[in-house]
């Protein structure tokens, strides 16, 4: 079977209701600023655990940046009257941050480290600059944190400021992930090998792999030279067509080839790692029958696999999901698609509500938790939307 059905489980038979989305947002939002404490940031969630320093976590990803990030965000789109110019907050968190890094800094990450938390905070550009350009050739290949996600606010600032230093570090990190992205024979596939938490491994997923960095490549594919959009799209087409896994009209992709990392070989169906990711990352290739073909079975899959059980957010939870159906109505412009990735949203709410009630608060990050899940149900209403974080900072 493409997915394990004890990963998900059946969807609400709650309908889109545009009233209950906006309510929603401002109930996990106005939740989100009542939590808040100007010395310990948000409490963890047990799901999340402490930050490694010991200090509040303040990533982008399950950190304070990212919450304050989103609410900001909210604030802007006029979805919620924030009681707190969280941009402000969040240029603090810089110095939290580097008072007490998370899970040992290994790198100035996007979505774990400095790079994030600095492109949130929107100062010290020279700063930014530095720790995005010293982190183009880190071995790990992939957006948690390597150039993948670090390019990513070098083409945000770009596409801002219009300032020539910013194109340019775009460039040569997409330079170096296509000297990096190699022909592997044993599968017919072109894929780039990480180097990740003590393993070489060869992974496919948004997350770690071959989708997360394809999706910065197309993201910023306008700065490319025609031969390197080509080449881009070309690879992209043929690996996804090689490790593509079929079920009749469905179609999933494991989280690997080759050797899996350890103990984590199973099949999945989320952003990070299967048909959902694999959507997200791919959406941008240029029309194509056949891709167009695969990515609808990736998602009629998703579908037909139903929300996930593990929680609401964008990483592995229902939001993140939800997306891929956004990604296919902008794609194809078949409403079924919003109508989908809107029965999603009213799923992802209900369960942020039954989490909040089962643990007696909320999970206060914008990648595992409710803040994400109050974007989602704005890109719902709006009819349109992409991942927070990774499409735009």
């Amino acid at each position: 079977m493409l997915w394990d059905p004890d990963r998900h489980e059946p969807l609400t038979g709650d309908p889109w209701d545009a009233e209950v989305a906006r309510a929603g947002i401002r109930a996990l939002a106005a939740d989100a600023e009542a939590a808040f404490d100007e010395a310990t940031l948000w409490p963890a969630h047990p799901l999340d655990g402490p930050a490694d320093g010991g200090g509040p976590a303040t990533s982008l990803y399950c950190g304070a940046s990212g919450v304050a990030w989103a609410l900001d965000q909210l604030h802007r789109r006029g979805a919620i009257t924030a009681a707190r110019d969280w941009r402000a907050e969040a240029r603090r968190f810089v110095d939290v941050h580097l008072a007490s890094p998370e899970i040992g800094e290994p790198a100035p990450s996007l979505m774990l480290g400095e790079v994030g938390v600095r492109a949130v905070a929107d100062l010290d550009h020279d700063r930014l600059y530095e720790l995005i350009a010293s982190n183009i050739e880190h071995e790990s290949l992939e957006v948690l944190w390597g150039a993948p996600g670090t390019m990513l606010p070098a083409l945000f600032l770009f596409e801002r400021t219009g300032e020539a230093r910013w194109r340019e570090l775009f460039v040569r990190n997409a330079e170096h992930l296509l000297r990096t992205f190699a022909y592997h024979p044993d599968f017919d596939v072109w894929l780039w090998t990480q180097h990740l938490y003590g393993e070489r491994v060869r992974l496919t997923g948004a997350g770690h792999g071959f989708a997360g960095n394809v999706f910065s490549l197309l993201r910023g594919a306008a700065l490319l030279s025609a031969e390197q959009r080509a080449t881009i799209a070309e690879r992209s087409a043929h690996t996804l067509r090689s490790i593509a896994l079929f079920d009749g009209e469905l179609a999933n992709w494991l989280p690997h080839v080759g050797r899996p990392r350890q103990g984590r070989d199973k099949i999945l169906v989320q952003w990070c790692h299967g048909a959902p990711g694999m959507i997200l990352g791919l959406s941008r290739l240029p029309p194509d029958d056949e891709v167009d073909a695969l990515l609808v079975a990736g998602a009629e899959l998703t579908w037909r696999a139903g929300p996930l059980a593990k929680g609401p957010g964008l990483c592995h939870g229902t939001a993140g999901n939800g997306y891929a159906f956004l990604a296919m109505h902008a794609r194809t412009g078949d409403r079924r698609w919003l109508a989908r990735a809107r029965r999603f949203a009213m799923h992802a709410l209900a369960q942020a509500r039954s989490a909040a009630r089962t643990y007696g608060f909320g999970r206060y990050s914008l990648w595992t938790g409710d803040p994400g899940v109050a974007l989602f149900l704005q890109d719902c209403l709006d009819g349109a939307g992409e991942l927070p974080g990774l499409a735009y900072l």
